[in-house]
């Protein structure tokens, strides 16, 4: 009976002590953030002013930005706590690891993924997205950019004993990820054309729930395989 209540605070004390070290190195959880915002803000200027051709390229240049700005973040998840010597703790803790890096993955979603679903009303703008298709896109956002970091978990604890595993690690995460791409740009052109989003809605949702269900068993296994 006391084993749930464990696994509970647990978790939330993992979730809280990588919060507060990433607000501490504020400056480099913000560059995903940064990223993303650049790059949908710097296409008007390098293609054309244009709102028909803009808005015609929003859903593309949303999308793959984001894609892009979660594979900049996932690199860095685990690999200053296996420097360190705490990813190895962890593993030794009579808790799960697969909890514990779930945590980890959660923190680094609220500082990284959640984020740029804040952002995208003001990138919207910037690519004339219509009013009415911004909250659709923000709600596939927000069901897309958790998978996102989870996949980017995986593969994460896979490759963190490289020493130079980032283009590895983006050829590992792209092909899981593209269905999310696929479905997450067709929210947002459904959107724009006043299509029901719904079908692809429920579809963002069953990814998400199959990544939370898979993702925390894989990256402990995974990160097993790097610490040994």
């Amino acid at each position: 009976m006391n084993e749930w209540p464990g696994l509970g605070t647990a978790f939330w004390l993992q979730l809280t002590r990588d919060l507060r070290l990433a607000f501490r190195h504020i400056g480099q959880a913000a560059n995903p953030l940064m990223f993303f915002v650049m790059v949908t803000t710097l296409f008007p200027l390098a293609l054309s002013p244009a709102p028909e051709l803009l808005q015609a390229i929003a859903p593309g240049v949303i999308w793959v930005s984001a894609l892009l700005a979660s594979l900049l973040a996932a690199e860095s998840l685990f690999r200053q706590d296996v420097e360190d010597g705490t990813m190895e703790q962890l593993a030794l803790s009579p808790q799960p690891l697969s909890l514990l890096l779930l945590a980890k993955t959660t923190a680094h979603w609220l500082m990284t993924g959640l984020p740029l679903v804040l952002m995208a009303p003001i990138v919207g703008h910037a690519l004339f997205l219509p009013g009415d298709a911004v909250p659709e896109t923000m709600l596939a956002l927000l069901l897309a950019t958790p998978v996102l970091s989870l996949a980017g978990a995986v593969m994460a604890a896979l490759t963190v004993g490289l020493r130079r595993g980032g283009g590895l690690l983006s050829l590992l995460i792209l092909p899981i990820v593209m269905p999310v791409l696929i479905f997450g740009a067709r929210a947002t052109d459904m959107a724009m054309q006043g299509l029901d989003v719904g079908g692809v809605m429920y579809l963002l949702a069953a990814i998400l729930l199959l990544a939370v269900s898979l993702a925390p068993a894989g990256m402990a296994a995974a990160m097993r395989i790097s610490l040994d």
